[in-house]
Order: C-alpha cells, then structure tokens, then sequence
C-alpha cells in the first residue's frame, strides 16, 4: 500500500530535488503517494500540487507581504490537508518562514516532520534551531560543516551530500560537447561568453537584473565582440525579463534550459547568491557573486549573521576564493570591476579555477538522493 508523504518545495533547488526523490523512490519500487508544494516536473511526474513553487518563491518582507493572501492560502490548504489524509511523513523544505511555522502548526497532529535541505539557521538567527529541534524529527544537511552545528544543538542530524553532485553528467566537461551546445545557441568557438544570472525569484530579479545588464553593457563596451548570455531560472519565465531589455543598446542572447548546460557554454559569470553559485563552482567558472535585499532585511541581516562570507561558495572553502559584494557594494562599478580582472590577469583567472576545481571533493559522494530514501525510511516501515 503506497505511503502519504506531504513535500513543500516553494524554491527552484527545492523543486528540482524533490523531483530526483519522488525518481529515486520509483526507481527503488516504494511506492508514494505525494502531495503538497512543487514545480510543475512534479505535478508531470504525478505529484499532486496544493501549492505552486512558481508563485511562492518570494523573498524579502515587502514581497511576502505583498503575496501574503496567497501565501496563507497556500498554507491553509497544507494544514487542512495534513489533518484529512494523515501523511505517514512531511518533508519541508528550505523556505524557512513558512516551513517552520508549518511544522509548529503540524506538530499537535503526531507527524513525522522531516527538515531537508536545511536553511540556514547556522549563519543568522541561530535561535530558529530550537524550533527545528523541537517540531522536527530529523534534519537532513547538504553540507559537512552543518552536522557538527546541529549535533551540538542536539537536533537528530543525518549527512546525505549535495544532490547536485547526481547532475554532473561527464559531457559537461567535454569540450566537443561545450562548442557543440554553444553553436547551436550561435555561439561561435573562439567567443568569449559572459553568462548572467540574476536569480530565481521575481525580488532577486527585480534587485539584481538592471544592474547585471549594465556591467554587462559595461564589459561589451570594453571587450567588443563579447557576448552576453542571460541565463534565465526554471522557476522564471522568459516574459519576466523582457521589459528589463526595452532600454538596453547592445545585443544580449536569452536561454532558458538546464541550469548546468547553460553555465557550461560560458567563460565566466556574473551571480546571484544561492544554489547557482555552487554550480558554477562545480563546473569551475570564473564567477563574481552579488546579492542585494531591502534596506531592512539588509540591516537585520548585517546584525544578526554569523558568518565571514554569504557566497556558497567561499563558505564551503572557509575563505573567499571568489568575489562577492553585498548590498550597495554589488553595484555595477564595482562588479564590473571584478569582473574584467578575470579578463585582464591571466594569472588570476587560472589561480580562482584551480581553488574552484577543490569544491567538488568538499561535498562528499555522488547518491545524495539514495542516502534520503535510506534516511527515511524509519518513517515509511
């Protein structure tokens, strides 16, 4: 008899690794019956949505607030749910505002909640990890330098690596394959490639996209012939950044496909904060990292982190190994700054690639997706 699993996955990454796991159960013969939040791979797959990843990847206060009837909808419909059909497990995922309050709402039903991909409570408002401790089961991390901070909280802690890893096809390092990818785009093979990659939420978008395109006009006008490749989010339609293109004088190509085959046809990177950089990272581009929020979640943020770096990145390698700026630093002056450096000193350029090529054995074994289905199935028996 198939088991009730309830997934919230509001985010693109959330998304694509929920899919990978309702796969990874197929593929291993047990069968689920899932619903909740996801993308649309998901609901295709046979998931049954409750709520769209598409329409709750929001960010920031003002946007949440702006979304909030939607949003508390959304979260009505998951409560209602879970009280209905009793799901023999919930996995949340990321999103923490919501997934948090959700799993404290859930808590009086009995359910096994279940924290995977982890948010990051180990670099601000450390406090939430009482709250993980107390309404959740277990929590699954991607990342090695999570375990310690949860066992030492006292939180029920497994180590599963990064599904990432399951994506890294072997032609994305062949080079006949790169060209091939790139001329059918109309990418000649002595070109150099400038990708952007402004974010997979409409707030990242709206506060990094205009400024992207200028240090991009920027490194046209001073590299002629460079072209400039913007790399359009899963969970972004290609309509949502037309009108950001009304204004611009200088030619620009829009792609949207699989993440990793489009970074993989460009020389280097302009990025916004997140899941992104780390594949970049994996596929040892050149990148400068940016991020920019409203002014009070920028204040918050600059009160309450804990950490030295918000790059993924350079916090995997515990120094900054490439650029980023936050705030008013990430700036189109200053990114283009740092991004022509990787054009200009050869050396430089050849010394971030070999620190980047170090990232991939920091994140453990490839079977991420197989180490949550042994990880959960104590709840599944």
């Amino acid at each position: 008899m198939a088991k009730k699993v309830m997934i919230v996955a509001a985010e693109a990454s959330s998304s694509h690794f929920a899919l990978k796991l309702l796969q990874e159960w197929k593929k291993q013969n047990i069968p689920i019956q899932a619903f909740g939040v996801g993308n649309q791979d998901m609901e295709d797959y046979g998931f049954e949505r409750i709520g769209k990843s598409e329409e709750m990847a929001v960010v920031g206060a003002s946007e949440i607030i702006e979304h909030f009837g939607k949003l508390k909808a959304v979260f009505n419909n998951l409560v209602r749910a879970a009280k209905e059909r009793r799901p023999d497990l919930v996995i949340v995922m990321d999103y923490p505002e919501f997934n948090l309050y959700l799993s404290r709402k859930l808590f009086p039903l009995n359910l096994n909640v279940v924290y995977y991909v982890s948010p990051q409570v180990w670099a601000w408002r450390q406090g939430r990890v009482q709250t993980i401790k107390r309404f959740c089961k277990k929590v699954l991390v991607l990342f090695p330098f999570e375990v310690p901070f949860y066992q030492n909280k006292g939180v029920r802690v497994d180590f599963v690596g990064h599904p990432v890893l399951d994506d890294l096809d072997p032609s994305l390092w062949q080079e006949q394959a790169r060209l091939e990818r790139r001329r059918r785009t109309g990418i000649a093979d002595q070109e150099i490639v400038l990708g952007l990659m402004p974010g997979s939420r409409r707030l990242e978008i709206k506060k990094h996209f205009a400024i992207q395109l200028e240090v991009a006009r920027q490194m046209y006008l001073n590299y002629p012939g460079l072209k400039i490749l913007i790399m359009v989010a899963p969970t972004v339609s290609r309509e949502e950044l037309v009108p950001y293109l009304d204004e611009i004088r200088f030619p620009v190509q829009m792609i949207k496909e699989d993440p990793l085959k489009m970074i993989q046809m460009s020389e280097l990177v302009l990025v916004a904060s997140g899941t992104a950089t780390l594949q970049v990272a994996l596929l040892e581009r050149p990148m400068v990292i940016m991020y920019r929020m409203s002014f009070m979640t920028g204040l918050m943020a600059k009160l309450l982190v804990k950490v030295k770096f918000f790059g993924l990145v350079n916090l995997i390698a515990n120094k900054e190994i490439v650029p980023e700026r936050w705030q008013r630093h990430a700036n189109a002056k200053t990114l283009f700054s740092l991004m022509r450096r990787y054009l200009d000193d050869p050396q430089y350029r050849a010394k971030t690639v070999e620190e980047l090529s170090l990232i991939r054995q920091k994140l453990g074994d490839t079977g991420a997706t197989k180490r949550v289905v042994e990880s959960l199935k104590e709840f599944l028996q």
